[in-house]
């Protein structure tokens, strides 16, 4: 069974259907490649995706060992190429809540970073540079 349903709608635009729960979203091509920019565009969906990702397993890491993330915030940057267009690198900025995390919190969050299914799917050739910052 499908996950997603999507349309064109045109103009550069589609709508998505997640089909378990109703919701939808909206795409638009970017102003660098013909679009209005007025949504995410594909490319920003993907990267929006590898940051959710992140921090959903970052939290099932947290909630497994006993402490939490919540508060945590992810800035993602998507650096594109070209020959062909391409996302070449994801910037992804960690900024975790003052919780007094422990060395071993801090390397659990860390190591889990680099072990959710996007960045597992993502082409190794795509860099993929990740900053922590826990607030004190």
């Amino acid at each position: 069974m499908a996950t997603v349903q999507t349309k064109y709608l045109g103009g550069l635009r589609t709508e998505s259907l997640h089909i378990q729960s109703g919701s939808k979203l909206i795409t638009d091509a970017p102003l660098d490649n013909h679009g209005k920019g007025e949504a995410f565009s594909p490319t920003d969906l993907m990267a929006t995706a590898y940051g959710a990702c992140v921090l959903t397993i970052m939290g099932i890491a947290a909630q497994t060992h006993g402490f939490t993330i919540d508060g945590t915030e992810v800035k993602t940057e998507k650096v594109m190429g070209t020959n062909p267009r391409r996302i070449v690198e994801l910037i992804t900025e960690f900024t975790l809540p003052h919780n007094n995390y422990s060395a071993k919190e801090k390397k659990i969050i860390e190591l889990t970073a680099k072990e959710c299914p996007a960045h597992n799917s993502l082409h190794p050739d795509l860099k993929k540079t990740i900053t922590f910052t826990y607030r004190s």
